[in-house]
């Protein structure tokens, strides 16, 4: 369906030829934009209605007091679960610290929070299919939990800024949600409006730029530069990715069209994760709780972990 919606827009009322690079792109965005946005409505919609009693207190306080082991599995999976994106990193950090609980576990939330969501989840199976689905979310989940244990080993909790552990959060009384069907309907729809709302640029300007990179960019350049079994494009992709800003669901056009041209699986998954969690962005909202080499530190580990994840996966696949 929206394969031919792109192709009544770009060869029929456009008038482009088949093949053309600009035929090309207009069809890829055109069906993108289609198919992506009318899956993150739906599945938003749905997960509202599933997590219409969840909220950032209430994850602080389900992970709060459990065996290191217990409470580092809860914060990752959490993390994949949620809508917290990197904008979300400030507070939920803060309530961490304040209710105690070690930082290599919160660095494991805040590692698998903006790269790994079911929404993600569920464009990469409708654009990409279940296996590279499956390997994006795998990879994500062991980054999260490995990269939370090496953050911890360097004893993270002397660079963060004095005025965290200042803060007292307290148990601010939480009011009782609405849990009837209305209750739940209108919550999902605020979900919708809100991540809707503050990702929707982004979803496009990665739907754009995987566009001009399907129509354009020929398939020989992308397979000379980022093809084949040369081990410096993986480390490429990662830096390539950290002065991009966008999140999981945005840059999977990206990653559909780098697949397309030849880019082998591993180089993209490096790429895609570096967006989504190795951002400039993020990591200018990072400093604000943590000193320069805390900072430092998370942002080695990540890129570290990234590239040895698109290396195996270019072994294995």
């Amino acid at each position: 369906m929206f394969e031919r919606l792109g192709n009544l827009v770009a060869y029929v009322l456009l008038g482009l030829k088949p093949g053309s690079a600009a035929g090309d792109a207009v069809q890829f965005f055109v069906m993108d934009v289609a198919k992506i946005f009318v899956l993150l409505v739906a599945v938003i919609y749905v997960m509202g209605l599933l997590r219409a009693m969840l909220s950032p207190e209430r994850v602080r306080a389900f992970v709060r007091g459990r065996p290191d082991w217990q409470a580092r599995g809860m914060a990752v999976t959490l993390g994949a679960v949620t809508p917290f994106c990197s904008c979300s990193s400030v507070p939920l950090f803060i309530g961490f610290v304040e209710a105690g609980i070690p930082l290599g576990v919160t660095f494991s939330f805040l590692i698998a929070s903006p790269m790994i969501n079911e929404v993600a989840a569920v464009i990469l199976v409708g654009i990409l299919g279940w296996k590279l689905a499956a390997l994006y979310v795998a990879a994500g989940l062991l980054v999260a939990w490995l990269g939370g244990i090496a953050m911890q080993v360097f004893r993270p909790e002397r660079w963060v800024e004095d005025y965290v552990w200042k803060i007292r959060m307290g148990e601010a009384a939480m009011a009782e949600p609405d849990t009837s069907l209305m209750g739940r309907h209108r919550y999902a729809v605020g979900e919708v409006k809100e991540i809707v709302g503050r990702i929707w640029r982004w979803v496009l300007i990665g739907i754009g730029v995987g566009a001009l990179f399907h129509g354009f960019v020929p398939a020989a350049w992308v397979t000379e530069h980022l093809g084949g079994d040369d081990w410096t494009t993986v480390p490429a992709a990662v830096l390539l990715g950290i002065p991009l800003y966008s999140n999981a669901t945005g840059i999977i056009p990206v990653a559909e069209a780098m697949l397309t041209k030849g880019v082998a699986v591993g180089t993209t998954l490096a790429l895609m994760m570096s967006v989504a969690a190795l951002s400039l962005p993020e990591m200018l909202i990072l400093r604000k709780v943590i000193r320069w080499p805390a900072l430092a530190l998370f942002a080695g580990v990540l890129a570290i972990a990234f590239t040895l994840v698109g290396w195996g996966f270019n072994l294995i696949v």
